[in-house]
């Protein structure tokens, strides 16, 4: 499954669901430690890009990626210069 985009199960065969169940395990007990990280993504940098506000997936994803022991960074568009490119008629 590294490497492949998650839209859904319908491609998924037993041992990938199983696999995705038993990570989903583990990171429930590293939830109940007092210490809740693991050394997974330490040294590496997620920049998290949210197009619509929602306060509570930002969270999720950036304490996500503090659990893993990355760098997170949240950027907004809507807070910042970005913008897209006009489509051209």
């Amino acid at each position: 499954m590294i490497g492949r985009d998650l839209l859904g199960i319908e491609d998924l065969d037993r041992d990938d669901i199983e696999r995705i169940l038993d990570t989903a395990e583990r990171m429930r007990e590293v939830g109940n430690r007092v210490v809740k990280k693991v050394p997974t993504l330490r040294g590496r940098t997620i920049v998290n890009l949210f197009f619509e506000a929602s306060t509570r997936t930002r969270a999720s994803f950036e304490i996500a990626g503090k659990r893993l022991s990355a760098d997170v960074v949240n950027f907004s568009p809507a807070s910042s210069s970005f913008s897209l490119p006009r489509a051209r008629a």
